[in-house]
């Protein structure tokens, strides 16, 4: 195809122009036909994209080495999502000592005219702030958990995790990580998560290295006053990698909910992954 375009556009394979690969991880030895392009044409950027973190990045260390620069796109930060719908002002950095104006200091290099808009911004954020196209669009907002189940979650969970795996049983999958999101935030272990779910506790371990291969979910173990981990490590915390997905898979949150500060905790743990 790329030698069609070249002919059609009368072309040299010298011009500089940029080709897209979407969903990538669903073409057999994508990484190796990826290589010959990028060998055979110098001046095209190759450009491939994909939901299948886990496998797009083994697949690149394995045959891409000197050849492909990887990007990871993690979820939008608070900052960004402010950025993106134009309310960033809200934001600014420290007003100097002598000012005497209405201001709320937020950390120690940063202030905000207008605390309550920014915690209601922030509430907006931690339910639908993660993907840009539900932070921009209304009819999305109105419906978040459609977009997101079916572009988001069911994609991963349903199609890329046992394509990639070779998972069986989707419905235990999506039962742990349903689970999961609920009590983003919250100490687990796999005895409670085991009773809680219904899923034994080998396959857990089994789905959750899955699941944070997948970015979906990100582990966090205990460690003492020494800063080691425990031999034992019968208990640890699960954040999801975006506190949207609760707000997907259930209902948006008010500030007053009780589980509010476990997604405004997964919110601020997800700033992080940059």
């Amino acid at each position: 195809m790329v030698k069609l375009f070249l002919e059609i556009t009368g072309n040299s394979p010298k011009s500089k122009c940029f080709v897209f690969f979407d969903e990538i991880q669903y073409l057999k030895n994508w990484e190796l036909h990826l290589k010959s392009l990028v060998d055979s044409y110098h001046n095209i950027k190759f450009i491939v994209s994909g939901s299948a973190a886990a496998a797009l990045k083994l697949k690149s260390n394995e045959s891409g080495a000197g050849r492909f620069t990887e990007f990871s796109l993690p979820p939008l930060t608070f900052h960004e999502y402010l950025s993106l719908k134009n309310i960033d002002s809200l934001v600014q950095e420290k007003v100097p000592k002598n000012h005497t104006g209405d201001i709320s200091y937020i950390s120690d290099d940063f202030a905000t005219t207008d605390i309550d808009k920014l915690n209601e911004h922030f509430i907006d954020y931690i339910n639908f702030g993660g993907y840009p196209e539900v932070s921009l669009s209304k009819s999305i907002r109105e419906d978040p958990g459609r977009y997101i189940r079916n572009d988001i979650i069911d994609k991963v969970l349903l199609r890329d995790l046992p394509i990639l795996y070779g998972i069986e049983d989707i419905q235990e999958l999506n039962s742990l990580f349903t689970y999961i999101a609920y009590n983003s935030g919250n100490e687990m272990s796999l005895d409670t998560i085991s009773k809680s779910s219904g899923v034994a506790k080998n396959t857990i371990k089994k789905y959750i290295s899955y699941l944070e291969a997948a970015f979906l979910i990100k582990i966090v173990h205990r460690i003492d006053n020494n800063a080691k981990a425990f031999q034992r490590a019968n208990f640890f915390k699960i954040y999801l990698t975006n506190p949207s997905l609760r707000c997907a898979l259930f209902s948006p949150i008010k500030e007053t909910d009780a589980f509010a500060g476990n997604l405004v905790e997964t919110a601020i743990f997800s700033q992080w992954h940059h």
